[in-house]
């Protein structure tokens, strides 16, 4: 019996030899049920279910409770290891640890070191937002590669191509058409009023604002959840370009500093996803570190932009009046 997020190291057949039930205590005292060997038994099953509508008791509502309930003893039983000749064994035991080895121990020393038994399969308990199978996981969490290059070779990707093809043909229509529109984008008519202009100008600072901030969410959520990491962070990286420029050519704010998370976000993936750490203590260091120095960079890049933004709407090239005529395009030059 396996969980989703099992990944083999190597062939581990050896586990048919196991007897009636084994498992693997990743915990001290509570055995893992990602990963068991379980024999069909109709006996076994049918007192399960007296087990059930007789209510024994089960911590967590869930099957890892009821099944560690049901084996209470596993943590007496002897460690399981294979007969040479293939023989089958008799009775239940525990598996060593190298059958559930938890990707906590790899991001400690980001090297195996798991001295009991072999090293054949990892698991990833933990945050079920974090689980291997999503994009944004890797580089977070850097075996989340090592899951999708496994599902790539078997799987594949063929259902989330359609959705791909889409974003990214979706993206480049608004850079190409934000860009041959920017002369005429922000040209708005209003009779002037100076009890409205404050409310107008405030109003679009909002709009402003939230166009930026959701031109970083957006792209995110709509990128299929179990992409390979590698297209899907292009892709992200591609359509939060593709929004941030409708900001940029509609207010008239400058590139860089709008961009300035954009390229913080693409410089932590290359920090995470630097492969010759020392050990996880040091990269995440290296993470804190980074994070700190780009934290002035992003605050400098806020104040530029609302001080651009404050700037354009006063223009009176952003706000023509109503039944006269507009300047040229460029006449926004001269400011």
């Amino acid at each position: 019996m396996l969980d989703a997020d099992n990944l083999f190291l190597q062939k581990s057949d050896e586990l048919f030899q196991c007897g009636q039930f084994c498992a693997v205590f990743i915990n001290p005292c509570i055995f893992h049920t990602g990963l068991f060997v379980l024999q069909p038994s109709m006996e076994v099953f049918n007192d399960m279910k007296k087990e059930l509508k007789r209510g024994r008791e089960n911590p967590d509502g869930a099957d890892q409770g009821f099944i560690c309930g049901y084996y209470p003893d596993l943590l007496d039983r002897p460690m399981f290891h294979p007969p040479p000749n293939g023989t089958k064994l008799d009775g239940t035991f525990r598996l060593p640890l190298g059958y559930q080895m938890d990707a906590t121990y790899y991001y400690l020393r980001l090297r195996w070191s798991v001295p009991c038994g072999p090293n054949s399969v990892i698991t990833f308990p933990g945050a079920p937002w974090l689980k291997p199978w999503y994009w944004w996981s890797w580089p977070v969490l850097p075996l989340g590669i090592s899951w999708h290059e496994q599902r790539r070779q078997t799987l594949g990707y063929v259902e989330e191509i359609p959705a791909v093809l889409i974003q990214f043909a979706t993206y480049l229509g608004i850079i190409v058409m934000t860009r041959l529109a920017r002369p005429n984008f922000s040209k708005l008519c209003y009779r002037r009023s100076e009890n409205h202009i404050s409310l107008i100008q405030a109003g679009l600072k909002v709009i402003a604002v939230w166009s930026i901030v959701a031109s970083y969410i957006v792209p995110f959520f709509i990128i299929p959840h179990t992409l390979h990491p590698l297209p899907a962070w292009t892709l992200y990286l591609f359509g939060s370009f593709a929004l941030c420029s409708i900001a940029i050519n509609a207010f008239l704010l400058p590139m860089v500093p709008v961009l300035v998370p954009w390229f913080g976000i693409f410089g932590s993936l290359l920090v995470m996803a630097f492969p010759w750490y020392s050990d996880g203590v040091v990269r995440a260091l290296a993470i804190f570190g980074y994070a700190f120095c780009a934290a002035p960079f992003v605050w400098i890049a806020i104040v530029k932009v609302m001080a651009s933004l404050q700037v354009s709407l006063e223009r009176e090239a952003f706000f023509p009046r109503l039944g006269e005529s507009s300047p040229p395009p460029g006449f926004n030059k001269l400011y």
